[in-house]
């Protein structure tokens, strides 16, 4: 798996739980407010140094007095397939895990929630989910992606584990109505809207990694 960059220690990415944070590299969608191109971007990735997993897993067996849990993150972490394994080792060493995806990669997440590996998702809701809106935010968008979107929203809701949807307010994308839409159809579950925070961007004509 590949990483890009290691949080020892935070109080933000799982609200109530210390955590320490890994960010994987690569993606599949080229959102233009993303705010790690870094892991996303080829051009960019390719000059980020890979972290060892020895020497995290080893870092994580040391704080266990300390840390609750470990938040794995991106880039979209469902598309290394060492995923599976280097959750094993962490669930090992009796961490909660928290897992950030996009939800495209439905089969992976099913896999990771019926193997016991996460403990909490948070899965990120573009806009409402049709191809139609997703195109606003990630114009390459396949229907085949927006398929796993709206299967991975209903494994959530029937999973039993903890689970969060979020929402980045985009000036121009998310107006009212957008807004009231996706209040209406996610009205029994956690939605958190996000506000928009400007970085440089990502340019869509960026293809897509496989």
């Amino acid at each position: 798996m590949r990483i890009g960059g290691f949080v020892k220690q935070s109080l933000i990415d799982w609200e109530g739980v210390l955590s320490a944070v890994v960010f994987t590299k690569g993606c599949n969608f080229r959102c233009d407010y993303c705010h790690n191109p870094s892991l996303v971007l080829p051009s960019l990735t390719d000059h980020l140094p890979d972290l060892s997993e020895t020497v995290i897993l080893d870092y994580l067996r040391r704080r266990r007095e300390w840390i609750e849990g470990v938040v794995v993150t991106g880039g979209e972490p469902t598309l290394h397939p060492g995923l599976t394994g280097f959750l094993e080792r962490v669930k090992g060493l009796g961490y909660r895990i928290k897992l950030d995806t996009n939800g495209t990669n439905t089969e992976l997440l099913s896999a990771l929630i019926d193997m016991g590996l996460v403990d909490c998702v948070a899965m990120d809701i573009k806009t409402i989910p049709d191809r139609e809106h997703y195109a606003k935010i990630y114009p390459a968008v396949t229907d085949r992606q927006m398929d796993n979107v709206q299967r991975s929203i209903d494994l959530l809701r029937d999973s039993g584990i903890d689970y969060r949807f979020r929402t980045t307010l985009i000036p121009g994308v998310h107006d009212d109505a957008v807004r009231e839409e996706l209040s209406a159809r996610f009205a029994g579950d956690p939605l958190v809207f996000q506000q928009f925070r400007h970085t440089s961007g990502i340019l869509s004509d960026y293809p897509p990694e496989r």
